[in-house]
């Protein structure tokens, strides 16, 4: 990047939305090229620019000031104007006057913005799937440009380089070795920060007697989904599954939600009977809640990220958080998960 200050001509009225600006550095360069011999088709090409166009702005620059900076004899081509040697003279003298001034101002702006360059630090880019945990620690620490995924969508954006770390859930050893496994070919480091209860939310004293998945079946009940790519929506597919329960005879199944809180606001809206979140947000919105799987929530990143310390600030914060927090545990050593990994 190079700064400079330039003495500059600007066309029009104080209330020109968009004045006609002419750097009198390049407008001055062309007149003595011009003034030394060269044709103005010459000086253009010389300069790499357009004949017609550095035309129509001396035309235009002529009809601003009301005098002719060149002038048209035939045969022998175009010479200066008194008014253009004044203007080359001008800028000149503007330029020996501003020369240190303007080093001088010019450091001190280039020191600046040195310095903003130092103190503004890049936000990491985090995706992670839903959870008010994620969210307040990284609030509090700060730092973090933070985006709600699912989980397999949260996993692929950071195989794609598209985020620096990803969020993601996982609710039994098998599925959480086989990503283990592909993270960790791919370069990754994976940190587990908290368990977590999974289940349904339904409205308080459980008017609708909702105890397990099979309930979900009842023609009255209305259900509310997360989206696909989610570990929630993979998790309730998993058990679904294994309860012998086809998707379609669920009504409401279709119906999508992004977050925990968009589950609960649905419930408490009266827009839905029940669906799946964690446990703290039905405690937050005084829902009931029914209990249906544990879960493991990790942090993946590159290995080159693994020593970063806001990284670490996040991990110790979420940690922090989900000890004190119902619903979840906080994990800091791998074998309080082993198998997992």
């Amino acid at each position: 990047m190079r700064i400079q200050i330039r003495p500059t001509l600007v066309f029009g009225s104080k209330n020109t939305k968009d004045p006609a600006v002419v750097d009198l550095v390049w407008l001055t360069a062309i007149l003595k090229d011009i003034d030394h011999g060269k044709t103005l088709m010459s000086a253009c090409k010389k300069m790499g620019l357009s004949y017609r166009n550095v035309w129509q702005k001396l035309n235009d620059v002529e009809l601003a000031l009301g005098f002719k900076l060149m002038n048209r004899v035939r045969g022998h081509g175009s010479q200066l104007s008194e008014y253009a040697r004044y203007l080359i003279q001008f800028t000149e003298d503007f330029d020996q006057k501003t020369m240190r001034l303007g080093q001088t101002s010019l450091l001190h702006l280039e020191e600046g913005f040195a310095q903003f360059r130092v103190n503004t630090k890049k936000q990491l880019r985090f995706a992670s799937s839903s959870d008010p945990i994620i969210q307040k620690a990284v609030i509090d620490i700060g730092g973090f440009d933070l985006s709600t995924a699912g989980s397999g969508e949260a996993l692929e954006r950071l195989l794609n380089y598209e985020v620096d770390i990803a969020g993601f859930h996982v609710s039994d050893p098998q599925s959480s070795q086989t990503i283990a496994k592909r993270l960790q070919k791919e370069g990754m480091q994976i940190f587990p920060v908290m368990k977590r209860v999974q289940g349904l939310l339904v409205a308080k004293g459980n008017p609708l007697n909702i105890i397990s998945v099979k309930d979900l079946l009842g023609p009255k009940i209305r259900f509310i989904n997360r989206q696909k790519g989610s570990g929630t929506r993979l998790l309730l597919d998993t058990i679904l599954t294994k309860e012998g329960i086809d998707s379609h005879d669920i009504k409401g199944y279709i119906n999508e939600e992004f977050t925990h809180s968009a589950i609960a606001t649905a419930i408490l809206a009266k827009k839905a009977d029940v669906g799946m979140g964690v446990k703290s947000i039905a405690l937050e919105n005084g829902l009931d809640f029914i209990q249906l799987k544990d879960e493991i929530f990790f942090l993946a990143m590159n290995q080159d990220l693994s020593a970063n310390s806001d990284i670490a600030k996040l991990i110790r914060k979420i940690r922090a958080l989900s000890g004190a927090s119902p619903g979840y545990k906080s994990i800091g050593l791998r074998k309080q998960i082993a198998g997992w990994l």
